[in-house]
């Protein structure tokens, strides 16, 4: 077929296309067709066309939507570069994908020009009058007369590029294919109805701002464009003009109730993704009749990938629904077998809407950047998988130059770490990479936030691992309590009042240097909006990337906004001893990038900050491996009270079953806590620098001794596991 707008044109010619929120200009689908064959036959006159990558560079407004339809209504591929990003960044982009020209305006022109001038042979075109000799306006020349080209399903429609939070941003070229048939699950799960007019506020660089734009043409239903984001603004816009449906990330969601209270009763969809929505957020909309679709996608899917409907996420809070129409999603477990339901492992997705593979890098192949214990390579790849390798003809990729490293028999290795429930619904918990492994445990982030998400006085949390010199990580939590968190006014009255301990607060952080970042997500597809305190309506916010002031002083000084007590009650009834989060520190908001999704590098410099153990027992961590530390106003152990000789009487060997010992046993010990337990059945064997039979005395020595014990039976443990599950300690 030929590319999309020219079908809808004849279908619609007089429908509404678009809508400028700014002022409210509309135009109709022949207005629309009108701008896109100008600029592509002008796009052609200088040279561009069937082949062709073309990157763009311009602000969210209605030119950009034209270039969108353009680039394909010549045959080339849409590279869309974000503005906010350096020359430095967009040079690497530009590199990356091997353009062959960059479309700017005049607000990204000295970018784009500096970009280009450190790649040679890439030419710069601006829709505005240059100010560069360098540039070259599109307008100079008139349009030629256009053949436009057949798209088939395998032509690279677009390259979008991964969020970046694991490593360096990976370009991810999404076919025709790719981007129809996301358009056609996501409407058999969220229905299209003539009216439908949906609003785009967020970058359309962004898999979720750009999706709408190719997906708007195919239903014959109406774009509003807004040019960014600002909470009461947006919720006004939707109100204004009748919009039935928007993307969102939980942050500009949260935002816009706080601003408006409610959203328009217009509204039938608000697709809801970027980040995990808390229970708290889902129950309001609920309660405000806003219709909420909480949604997990990723750039490689074209968007979408599972969709909750309202009804669904009654009584399931924290799930994601069910996988779209055409789309296998497989949990896995550590050996790459299906996980059942109930148990986690990492996400893997494959069908029509997922990507053929990333570009690889020039001069590379394709299993270039796959490291030991990754999915398997190309040729380890199940013949059956649905994503197509074939060679490509209009545009030049082929098998050759995709990189399939991240490619398994079940399909794409996403990163992600999930679960199914038992029926069937899906449930995205972290990123593989954000996994802790404490004293041999794993612990999965996402499942400790999910519980602490549920207590009253939390309105989100960040969980993350932060090096620890006896545990190898501790559990840490970034706990977000909004309005409850203390001004710096009532800081000082605090300060005044008393004369806290300046150290009271250094056992949560050990002073070491913020971690980089391990989270993942290449999903989500939102520009987040800045801080609150800084908005006006009407005004576009910009991404708040710095660190929050806090308002509680390092070290924890200050009063917790929160019961600490009953929160810690409140998780040990709900979690095992060892994801019990051994440092917490409290802000208003959690940090986040520009993408929405946690700034994860900011998280763990607020909690080496200021983070402090909020467990009320100084033996806290000999509880939490169920040690039972003896109480020093009890009488002398037998052990202590024994003559020197009887003291060097050898001691009898412990049973091999691991049984003895009672309650206190150090290895089975410790009910629910317990992190160095021994399975039923299991033999237990002795861990480097103690012995098992010495296991008693051990628990009743004093406070100090068990310490050590607990460091040391911890160190050999988690040796013995190489980093992985313990089974029987």
């Amino acid at each position: 077929m030929r590319d999309w707008l020219s079908h809808r044109v004849v279908s619609s010619p007089n429908d509404t296309a678009l809508v400028r929120a700014e002022d409210g200009e509309a135009w109709s689908y022949t207005d629309l067709d009108r701008l896109v064959a100008e600029t592509a036959g002008r796009l052609g006159a200088h040279g561009l066309g069937a082949g062709d990558r073309i990157g763009v560079l311009t602000p969210p407004y209605v030119g950009t939507v034209g270039l969108v339809h353009a680039t394909m209504r010549i045959g080339a591929t849409f590279v869309p570069l974000g503005q906010e990003l350096t020359s430095r960044e967009i040079a690497a982009r530009i590199d990356r994908t091997d353009l062959d020209a960059v479309v700017c305006a005049e607000p990204t022109e000295p970018t784009a020009t500096d970009a280009a001038s450190q790649i040679e042979g890439v030419p710069v075109y601006s829709v505005d009058d240059p100010t560069s000799p360098a540039v070259t306006g599109i307008h100079d020349v008139d349009p030629a007369s256009l053949d436009p080209p057949e798209w088939g399903f395998a032509d690279p429609l677009c390259v979008l590029f991964t969020s970046g939070t694991t490593g360096e941003p990976k370009p991810v070229p999404l076919t025709a294919g790719n981007v129809y048939s996301s358009a056609v699950a996501s409407a058999f799960r969220l229905g299209v109805e003539a009216d439908d007019r949906w609003l785009v506020s967020l970058s359309l660089h962004h898999m979720g701002g750009l999706a709408p734009v190719y997906r708007s043409v195919l239903y014959g239903t109406t774009l509003v464009l807004r040019e960014g984001f600002d909470a009461g603004g947006t919720a006004d816009d939707i109100d204004a003009y009748d919009v039935t449906g928007v993307s969102l990330v939980p942050t500009m969601l949260r935002r816009m109730l706080d601003r408006r209270g409610t959203l328009s009763d217009s509204l039938r969809v608000v697709l809801l993704g970027g980040a995990p929505a808390p229970g708290e957020l889902i129950e309001r909309c609920r309660d405000y009749s806003v219709p909420v679709y909480p949604t997990y996608g990723m750039t490689e899917a074209a968007s979408q990938i599972t969709t909750a409907t309202p009804r669904q996420t009654r009584g399931r809070i924290g799930t994601v629904g069910r996988p779209l129409f055409g789309t296998d999603v497989t949990v896995v477990d550590d050996d790459g077998d299906p996980a059942k339901p109930g148990n986690t492992g990492e996400i893997v997705v494959r069908g029509p809407t997922i990507t053929p593979g990333y570009l690889a890098e020039s001069g590379g192949d394709s299993t270039e950047g796959a490291d030991e214990g990754d999915a398997p390579a190309p040729d380890a790849i199940d013949e059956t998988d649905a994503s197509p390798t074939d060679a490509v003809d209009l545009n030049g990729i082929g098998s050759e130059s995709l990189d399939r490293s991240k490619f398994g028999p079940y399909g794409l290795h996403t990163g992600d770490v999930g679960r199914f429930d038992e029926d069937g619904y899906l449930h995205v918990l972290n990123r593989v990479d954000d996994r802790i492994i404490s004293g041999g445990e794993n612990v999965e982030p996402g499942e400790v936030a999910d519980v602490l998400r549920e207590y009253a006085e939390v309105d989100d949390v960040a969980v993350v691992g932060l090096d620890d010199e006896v545990w190898g990580e501790r559990v840490a939590a970034l706990v977000a309590v909004g309005d409850r968190f203390p001004s710096v006014s009532a800081e000082a009255e605090t300060d005044t009042a008393s004369d806290p301990n300046p150290s009271a607060g250094d056992s949560g952080a050990n002073g070491d240097a913020p971690e980089a970042d391990a989270a993942g997500g290449d999903a989500p597809e939102a520009d987040a909006a800045d801080d609150e305190g800084a908005e006006s309506d009407g005004e576009t916010e910009e991404p708040d990337t710095e660190t929050p002031e806090p308002a509680i002083e390092a070290g924890g000084i200050g009063p917790a906004p929160v019961d600490e007590a009953a929160f810690v009650d409140f998780a040990r009834d709900r979690l095992a001893g060892f994801k019990l989060p051994k440092t917490v520190a409290y802000v208003e908001e959690l940090p986040r990038t520009v993408s929405g999704t946690v700034d994860r590098e900011a998280t763990r410099a607020i909690l080496h900050e200021r983070g402090a153990d909020p467990r009320a027992s100084l033996d806290a961590d000999l509880e939490t491996a169920g040690f039972k530390p003896a109480d020093p106003a009890e009488p002398p152990a037998e052990s202590e009270s024994r003559t020197p000789d009887e003291a060097e009487a050898p001691e009898p060997e412990s049973d091999s079953t691991g049984e003895g010992g009672g309650e206190e046993d150090v290895i089975e010990g410790g009910g629910e806590e317990d992190a160095i337990e021994g399975g039923d059945g299991d033999d237990v064997t002795e861990s480097d620098g103690v012995d098992i039979a010495d296991a008693d005395e051990v628990a009743s020595e004093s406070g100090d001794h068990a310490a050590d014990a607990a460091e040391t039976v911890d160190t050999g443990a988690a040796d013995d596991s190489g980093g992985g599950d313990k089974e029987g300690a």
